[in-house]
C-alpha cells in the first residue's frame, strides 16, 4: 500500500501485484498480470504504479524495449513513462462514466515491450469517491390523499438516486417531524431503497387541506451528502381508492434483435371505485425525471407494453420499467406497477481484432517461430456467440499461436522467408465467432521482408567485347560494364574494380568508375602500337560479408586515319621531299622520268594512297599515274620548251578526313651528250640510293611477312577450333569470330581493284573509311621493274585473303591491309 500526497490532497493507491508464468511455449510475450487500485477523479499525471519495476524489467534497457500500454477503449486513460516505467493517469477517470453501477470498476490494459516482444496484462480498479449527492427526480412532489385514507396507508414516493456505489451510495431517508406521516423504506432492485409515507392518524380535510413535508436522502460518504424533495400532501374527500396492480412485478425475456412492435406484456391494474374514479390510465415513468425514454411503448388505455426499438444486449441486459397506473377521479389516485424486461443475447456483433504490437520488417533468414505480431481478439457478444477462432491463409509462411485464455494470439513465422521470391506479405487475419450464423472480421497487416546478402552480382554479358577507335581522348570513358544483384538495398549496391596483377599490366592505364562501371582510358590508344588487349573487371556488392564476381573484357583497337603519308622518294640531303631529275631532251613520249614513293602507317582505306599533280610548268609535257606515282613524258620535247620544269605532287590517303603530303620534282632537260655523262655519275649515286631504299623495304616487307605468317597460322588454328555456327554474334573465346572474308573485284580503266572485308549480307554497302580494305591490283603486264608476289589482306575478324598479282618493286606505296 502506498499513500501519496499531491498538492494537499491525499490519494490512497493500493497496488497488488500478481505474476504468473503462462504454461506452454507457443505464445511468446504474454506472461504476467499486474493489478493496481486507484481512486477516481485523481489528477492527470498521478502515478499509479511502476510497471517496469513490478515486471522485473531492466530499467537500463527500458528505452530500447519501447514499453507502452494499450487499451481496448477509445479513451487512453493511462500512459506509461518510457524512461522509468511509471504508469500515469492520462485523462480524468470518472468511475460513474466508465462503469455506472458496475462493481468493481475494472480497466484492462496491456503492457507491451519489444526486443523480445512481450505482452502483460495490467488491471486497474477504479475506486469510487463520494463525488455525487443523492438526487430526486423532481424538486417538488404533490401527493393526493383521500381524507378517508385509513391509518397505516402506504404512499410510495419516487426515491432519490445516487450515482456513487457502495457506502457512497444512497443509504437512508428521513422526513421532517409531523403528526400525520412517518417514513419507511424498502429495498427494490436497481432502485435500492424506496421511501414510503405511512399515515399515522386520520386526515381531516376540514382541519387541514394540505400538509408540507421535507424528505431528505443521505448517502454513507464521509462527509455524507444529501438531497431533498418538497412533498405537498393534498387531502381530498372523494375517490378514496387507489388502483392496485395484478402483479407486484412483471418479468419478461426478449431477444435483443426483436423488431419494433413486438408485444411484451399487458400491465393490468384495478380500482375498487366506481365510474370515472375506476377508469385507469397507464403511463411509463422514468426513474430519473419525467417520462421514460426507455425503448418501449405503452398503450395508455390498455396497458399493452411493446418494443419501440433499439434493444442491445451489449449496452444493457435488464430494464426495470415503472408503469404508473392512475385513475381518472377528480383527485387522481395512482400506483406503480413494476415490469422487469430481460434482454437475451443474439450473435449480432462480429469479432474485433486489435493489433497490440507489430514487427513490420522481418529478416529473410529469421528462424521459424519468430514473433511477427501480437494481437487481442474481442467479441461483444456473450457465451458461444463471444467465442472467437482466428486463422491466416494456409499458403503463407505464417501461423497463429493462441494464448491459454484464447483472448490473444501471436503471429509467428512457420518457415524461412525469401525476399527475392516475395519481398512483402499482406497477411489477412480472419476472426470467426462460434455463433449461429457465424460472424467474422478480417485485419490485413503488411510485413516487409528484410534482405540478407545471399546473392552475388551477375554481369549482363560474359565475356564483354568492345571495339575502341584509336586516338581516344585520355580520361574520357570508352565503354562500360554492368552487373545486377538480385538482393535489395545496400546488398544490391554494386561497386566495380579492375582486377590488377603485380607488375606493369594493361590495367595500369585504365580506370573504372566504382559506381556505374564506366571504364575510361588514362592514355590515348595507338593502333599501330597496340591492337588488342584483355583484362578482368570485379563486381562487388555492399553486403556484409560482401559477395563478388568477375568478367573478362576483350578490347580491340580500331584503326583511325591518324598518320599522314610519308614521302620515301624523292628525299633531298636536308630531309625535304624534293629531288632533281635530268633527262635527255630527245626522249620520246611515255619515257619514265621518275617514281614518287610514299608510305602510310595506317591500314585499309586510311593507308591507300593516291597521287596527283598540284603544280606543273607545262601540263602537256608530263603525266602522273594516280595509283603508282610514276611520272612520264606525254610528248617529245621541242626546242621551244623550257630547260627546267617544276612538278609539285600531292600524295593523300583515302580516310574520311584525308591526310596528305607533297613532294617537289624538278626536271631538267639536257642535251644527249650531257645526259650520258651525267647519267654515269648519277647512276652510281642512284644505284646506291636505290640499294639503300630497297634494303629498308626488304627488311620492312620481311618483318611484316613474318608477322602476317604467324598471325595467319594462329588465326587458322583458332578458326579450326571454333564452332562452324556463323549465326552467333560472338563466340566465347577472346579472339575474333570465324566469319569468312568476302572479296569483290572490279576494273576501272586499265586498273583492277579488289575489295576485301568481312562477309556481308545482301543489301550491305561498303562505306569509304570502314574497316574493310580496297587493294589496288596493277595491270597483269610484267615489265623489267615488276616482281610477281602476293597481296595479303588480314581482316579484323581473323580472315585472310590472298591475291597472286604483280607487285611493282619501285611502286608508289607499301600497303598492309587489315580490316
Amino acid at each position: 500500500m502506498a499513500i501519496t500526497d499531491i498538492r494537499g490532497r491525499r490519494l490512497d493507491v493500493w497496488i497488488s501485484f500478481c505474476l504468473a508464468l503462462l504454461i506452454g511455449t507457443h505464445l511468446e510475450g504474454i506472461s504476467a498480470q499486474i493489478r493496481y487500485t486507484i481512486q477516481e477523479e485523481v489528477k492527470v499525471g498521478t502515478a499509479v504504479g511502476n510497471i517496469a519495476k513490478d515486471l522485473g524489467l531492466d530499467l537500463g534497457r527500458l528505452a530500447d524495449r519501447n514499453l507502452r500500454v494499450v487499451s481496448g477503449t477509445k479513451q487512453d486513460l493511462f500512459k506509461v513513462n518510457p524512461r522509468d516505467g511509471v504508469l500515469l493517469v492520462n485523462q480524468r477517470a470518472d468511475r460513474e462514466e466508465l462503469c455506472a453501477k458496475t462493481v468493481p470498476c475494472i480497466t484492462n490494459l496491456k503492457a507491451v515491450v519489444e526486443n523480445p516482444l512481450e505482452m502483460h496484462q495490467v488491471v486497474v480498479e477504479i475506486l469510487d469517491v463520494n463525488d455525487h449527492s443523492p438526487k430526486f427526480p423532481e424538486e417538488n412532489y404533490t401527493l393526493e390523499v383521500l381524507e378517508s385514507a385509513v391509518v397505516g396507508s402506504r404512499f410510495q414516493i419516487e426515491g432519490a438516486h445516487d450515482l456513487d456505489v457502495g457506502l457512497n451510495s444512497l443509504q437512508a431517508y428521513k422526513i421532517n417531524h409531523n403528526p400525520y406521516f412517518r417514513l419507511e423504506t424498502e429495498e427494490f432492485g436497481e432502485d435500492g431503497k424506496v421511501p414510503f409515507l405511512i399515515l399515522q392518524r386520520p386526515l381531516d380535510r376540514e382541519q387541514a387541506a394540505q400538509h408540507w413535508l421535507l424528505l431528505t436522502a443521505t448517502d454513507g460518504g464521509k462527509p455524507s451528502k444529501s438531497g431533498t424533495i418538497n412533498i405537498t400532501v393534498n387531502v381530498s374527500d372523494v375517490n378514496d381508492n387507489s388502483p392496485v396492480c395484478d402483479k407486484q412485478i412483471y418479468t419478461i425475456t426478449i431477444k435483443e434483435n426483436a423488431p419494433a412492435g413486438t408485444f411484451l406484456v399487458t400491465v393490468n391494474a384495478s380500482d375498487s371505485d366506481e365510474g370515472i374514479n375506476s377508469e385507469i390510465e397507464y403511463t411509463l415513468r422514468s426513474k430519473h425525471r419525467g417520462l421514460s425514454s426507455e425503448p418501449f411503448d405503452l398503450d395508455s388505455r390498455t396497458g399493452r407494453l411493446t418494443v419501440k426499438g433499439g434493444l442491445d444486449y451489449e449496452e444493457k441486459q435488464v430494464y426495470e420499467i415503472k408503469v404508473l397506473a392512475s385513475d381518472k377521479g377528480a383527485v387522481s389516485l395512482s400506483t406503480h406497477c413494476n415490469v422487469v424486461v430481460r434482454v437475451e443475447d443474439v450473435n449480432d456483433n462480429p469479432p474485433e481484432i486489435e493489433i497490440t504490437s507489430l514487427s513490420g520488417r522481418i529478416r529473410e533468414d529469421a528462424p521459424p517461430g519468430t514473433v511477427v505480431a501480437l494481437m487481442a481478439v474481442t467479441d461483444l457478444d456473450s457465451g458461444v456467440n463471444g467465442q472467437v477462432v482466428c486463422s491466416v491463409p494456409a499458403h503463407l509462411p505464417f501461423d497463429l499461436k493462441p494464448s491459454p485464455d484464447g483472448q490473444s494470439y501471436s503471429l509467428v513465422t512457420k518457415d524461412y522467408l525469401d525476399k527475392e521470391t516475395t519481398s512483402m506479405y499482406e497477411i489477412t487475419i480472419t476472426a470467426k465467432d462460434l455463433g449461429s450464423p457465424t460472424l467474422s472480421s478480417t485485419k490485413v497487416i503488411q510485413v516487409d521482408v528484410l534482405d540478407v546478402n545471399d546473392n552475388r552480382p551477375l554481369f549482363t554479358e560474359s565475356p564483354y567485347t568492345f571495339y575502341v577507335p584509336e586516338n581516344n581522348k585520355a580520361g574520357m570513358s570508352i565503354f562500360s560494364v554492368s552487373a545486377l544483384d538480385a538482393d535489395g538495398g545496400e546488398n544490391a549496391a554494386v561497386s566495380y574494380s579492375l582486377s590488377r596483377s603485380p607488375g606493369p599490366t594493361v590495367t595500369s592505364f585504365l580506370n573504372i568508375n566504382e559506381a556505374n562501371g564506366t571504364i575510361s582510358a588514362l592514355r590515348s590508344f595507338d593502333f599501330e602500337i597496340l591492337k588488342t588487349f584483355q583484362f578482368q573487371v570485379v563486381a562487388t556488392d555492399s553486403g556484409t560479408p560482401s559477395l563478388s564476381s568477375n568478367v573478362t573484357v576483350n578490347v580491340f583497337i580500331l584503326d583511325q586515319n591518324d598518320n599522314a603519308p610519308v614521302i620515301l622518294y624523292p628525299v633531298s640531303s636536308n630531309g625535304s621531299a624534293e629531288g632533281v631529275e635530268e633527262i635527255p631532251r630527245n626522249v620520246n613520249a611515255g619515257h619514265l622520268v621518275t617514281k614518287v614513293r610514299a608510305y602510310d602507317a595506317d591500314i585499309g582505306y586510311n593507308g591507300w594512297l593516291l597521287f596527283s599533280l598540284q603544280e606543273v610548268t607545262d601540263h602537256s609535257l608530263f603525266g602522273l599515274d594516280r595509283y603508282t606515282g610514276q611520272i612520264r613524258t606525254l610528248r617529245s620535247f621541242t626546242e621551244t620548251d623550257e630547260a627546267e620544269h617544276k612538278l609539285l605532287i600531292l600524295v593523300k590517303d583515302n580516310g574520311n578526313v584525308s591526310l596528305s603530303a607533297t613532294a617537289t620534282v624538278i626536271v631538267k632537260l639536257v642535251e644527249p651528250k650531257e645526259a650520258f655523262a651525267a647519267s654515269d655519275v648519277k647512276s652510281a649515286t642512284k644505284v646506291d640510293e636505290e640499294d639503300n631504299v630497297t634494303f629498308y623495304l626488304m627488311i620492312t616487307l620481311g618483318s611484316v611477312s613474318v608477322l602476317f605468317i604467324i598471325s595467319i597460322i594462329v588465326l587458322i588454328a583458332m578458326q579450326c577450333s571454333k564452332s562452324t555456327d556463323y549465326t552467333s554474334k560472338y563466340l566465347q573465346e577472346t579472339n575474333y569470330d570465324g566469319t569468312l572474308c568476302h572479296s569483290i573485284q572490279y576494273r576501272s580503266g586499265d586498273k583492277r581493284y579488289m575489295l576485301v572485308g568481312p562477309r556481308m549480307s545482301i543489301g550491305s554497302t561498303i562505306v569509304p573509311g570502314s574497316h574493310a580494305n580496297t587493294l589496288v591490283l596493277p595491270d597483269r603486264r610484267r615489265g623489267s621493274g615488276e616482281l610477281t608476289g602476293h597481296m595479303v589482306s588480314v581482316c579484323a575478324n581473323g580472315c585472310v585473303a590472298q591475291s597472286k598479282q604483280a607487285l611493282p618493286i619501285s611502286g608508289s606505296f607499301l600497303m598492309e591491309s587489315l580490316c
